[in-house]
């Protein structure tokens, strides 16, 4: 494949020679092998075994079969020169009643993993929550017990003992606000319970949990970075009547500032979303000093950018996304809208708080619909948002935002929770019957940027 302009004026060097290159996976959305080797059920388990939730009745049972193929896609992360690899464990692998007895089987997987990547010259970065809670946890409760934080402290212990002396880089958890808010109070994600009496509580345990998995990892492993990751979303309000104007402050609290304000000693944002004043019900006496933690770096996963109205009919917040399909906007294979400022503007944003000495972008990228043509992938429209995305992420770095790293999400196309296997978001194009790999041109543009 040829050399483009944008090739040869845009190279990894603009960046400095300490930028932190890599690429994002997730267990459920790759590994398979649900029930194989001792490992017990996740939430994702048993709501993908529900009617109707999943788009095509897709499922996770073998999706990519990282669990067998680790190797192979480790393999084409060094072929296309990707230094460091972000997984994540499944914490029903290890411990499939949630707690108790330890799955040895689960233990050596990861160690092959975490082995064979140091092997190749790869740098293992590990989150340790993302999303699969193990189901005998969610029938106790889940994040709406406040027990969880007990489970989730036991869960990190082994991890950080297990994996510890070779893994240097932890992120605690992955997107809280939106496992909180799909799982708890839409219930469009696992495990399927909505409304505000179960997100509320869910989301001051979570905070709990960050913080003590925080500190059991600096505690056990001082020398290690730990991080944890936050989705965000640049939020504009449709026009700037006063209404629109307010409803984009609610909706920001809500999308961008709900997890990481409490986490940096800043309380949750209660004045600009009043709704939040029913935590007070769950916060118990010293709390507030179980919510801070001074994180190495701070995760941020960018996509896109949400355009926001006043709504009187919305409950709890008043304020409604317009749809970027009513926008005549590009708009991805999620319906999003192709926006790169938006990543500038969020690196902007987390770069304010003074309480952040590090950010990485640990999700960016986009689904497309691809075509395999002669034995190749040409995705011209992933490859262009991810260098358009990358130029504003050197723009944010130029003006001396403390950025440090980007991940392209997602390796391998990959089960896409709701939404099953009809959005790709990968550097490698998946045929999920035959499980063949081919490297898409954004792969392998990717490849030679970081050569």
């Amino acid at each position: 494949m040829e050399l483009t302009d944008q090739d040869t004026q845009f190279h990894k060097q603009l960046f400095g020679p300490d930028f932190i290159w890599g690429v994002s996976t997730a267990a459920f959305q790759i590994e398979g092998a649900h029930d194989a080797d001792g490992k017990g059920e996740s939430v994702w388990d048993a709501f993908t075994a529900k009617k109707s939730k999943i788009l095509n009745a897709d499922h996770a049972r073998v999706t990519c079969d990282f669990y067998n193929r680790y190797q192979e896609d480790i393999d084409l992360i060094k072929e296309l020169n990707i230094p460091n690899f972000r997984f994540s464990i499944s914490w029903a692998r290890l411990l499939p009643s949630g707690i108790g007895q330890v799955n040895q089987a689960g233990i050596d997987y990861y160690n092959r993993v975490i082995n064979y990547c140091i092997s190749m010259g790869i740098e293992p970065w590990v989150t340790i929550y993302h999303w699969d809670l193990p189901q005998v946890l969610e029938q106790k409760g889940g994040w709406t017990s406040r027990e969880v934080i007990d489970w989730f402290s036991e869960f990190v212990t082994l991890c950080a003992k297990s994996f510890g002396d070779r893994v240097k880089h932890w992120m605690v958890m992955n997107e809280p606000v939106v496992f909180t808010g799909a799982g708890y109070f839409f219930g469009i994600h696992a495990p399927g319970r909505n409304g505000i009496r179960n997100f509320i509580p869910a989301i001051h345990h979570v905070v709990l949990s960050i913080n003590a998995g925080g500190k059991i990892l600096r505690k056990l492993l001082p020398e290690a970075q730990v991080g944890t990751t936050f989705s965000c979303s640049q939020i504009e309000p449709l026009t700037d009547k006063p209404r629109d104007v307010a409803a984009a402050v609610r909706a920001d609290a809500l999308i961008n500032r709900l997890f990481i304000e409490p986490l940096l000693g800043l309380g949750y944002p209660v004045n600009d979303l009043p709704v939040l004043k029913s935590l007070q019900k769950y916060i118990k006496p010293g709390d507030e000093d179980n919510m801070q933690f001074d994180f190495d770096f701070i995760g941020i996963q960018n996509y896109t950018r949400e355009i926001v109205k006043y709504s009187f009919f919305t409950p709890y917040i008043g304020a409604k996304m317009v749809k970027a399909e009513n926008r005549n906007v590009e708009l991805t294979a999620m319906r999003w809208e192709v926006y790169p400022p938006s990543i500038y503007h969020m690196i902007k944003k987390f770069d304010a708080y003074p309480q952040i000495k590090s950010i990485i972008i640990t999700e960016n990228g986009a689904a497309f619909p691809d075509t395999v043509d002669d034995n190749a992938v040409h995705d011209g429209k992933r490859l262009q948002y991810l260098q358009n995305y990358i130029a504003q992420v050197l723009k944010a770095k130029n003006e001396g935002c403390k950025l440090n790293g980007y991940f392209v999400w997602t390796l391998t196309d990959n089960f896409e929770w709701a939404e099953g296997y009809h959005p790709r978001f990968g550097l490698i194009h998946v045929d999920h019957a035959t499980q063949q790999r081919i490297v898409k041109d954004s792969g392998r543009w990717y490849g030679r940027f970081l050569k």
